[in-house]
């Protein structure tokens, strides 16, 4: 597991390199849906960590944003987002990350979420806690839903489906002290781990937006569910994250909007 460790952070810190190299250059910018787009930098990152994987580990499996996956069936499986915050790159803004996780018959046992613009490093081994640059994360210690800093974000159909957040956010948004929306789910999630936010939820994410993430929270002391307090899976359809002193108080505002749905 080890070396697995080490190839998980180099591979990471390799991609996070090659889209800060192209961070101020012009991109090609292809549409997958209305407001769902992918630009050559997230190809170029695939290709790099894809091509890193296959030659190391021929046998393993990768799941990964932009390509159908391969070796499904394996053991050992590499989930991967070469660009997590691709609107963020597209327009300049400098929130984006590279994230790498690796499963073992069903769980995630590596996770690495790595900000090239920063230089942020997170790193998760299971049962052997989460780091930022070599030091050891714990989630906040905040206790009180009002006195919260949250983090959150919008799935890509939010124009055309009713399943869009909105109303988990406007009833969030007179419970907590603030919300943040920055666009990466895998960073949110890490700054979650670290103490930088007490608190996450989103709808419609996919494997590589929370596999490394959600391993970062647990990792560091907190608490991950489904948006009804269930067992999460990388496959689930809602996720609440949280630093676990928040998270029955969350789980009761996602109760009550879903009542008034009724």
């Amino acid at each position: 597991m080890a070396d697995f460790a080490v190839f998980a952070r180099q591979l990471a810190q390799d991609a996070g390199a090659l889209l800060a190299g192209r961070f101020s250059k012009r991109h090609e910018v292809e549409y997958k849906g209305t407001i769902d787009l992918v630009t050559e930098a997230d190809r170029l990152s695939e290709a790099l960590m894809v091509e890193r994987i296959r030659s190391r580990f021929p046998d393993h499996g990768i799941i990964t944003e932009e390509s159908p996956a391969l070796n499904e069936a394996a053991g050992l499986r590499w989930i991967i987002d070469p660009l997590d915050g691709t609107t963020n790159y597209a327009h300049g803004n400098p929130v984006f990350c590279v994230s790498v996780a690796l499963e073992k018959e069903g769980k995630i046992v590596l996770g690495v979420v790595y900000d090239p613009m920063r230089g942020d490093l997170f790193f998760a081994r299971r049962g052997n806690g989460a780091t930022l640059n070599g030091r050891a994360l714990c989630v906040s210690k905040v206790s009180d839903l009002s006195r919260s800093l949250l983090a959150t974000g919008f799935p890509y159909d939010i124009r055309e489906s009713p399943e869009n957040n909105l109303d988990f956010f406007g009833a969030m948004a007179v419970q907590a002290q603030a919300i943040r929306r920055a666009g990466a789910a895998a960073l949110d999630l890490a700054y979650l781990a670290a103490g930088r936010f007490d608190g996450f939820w989103e709808l419609k994410l996919k494997p590589w937006d929370t596999a490394a993430g959600c391993l970062l929270v647990s990792e560091a002391g907190g608490r991950v569910t489904e948006m009804d307090g269930g067992p999460w899976r990388i496959d689930s359809a809602g996720l609440a994250a949280s630093n676990g002193l928040i998270h029955e108080p969350m789980l009761e505002v996602f109760q009550a909007v879903k009542k008034m749905r009724l």
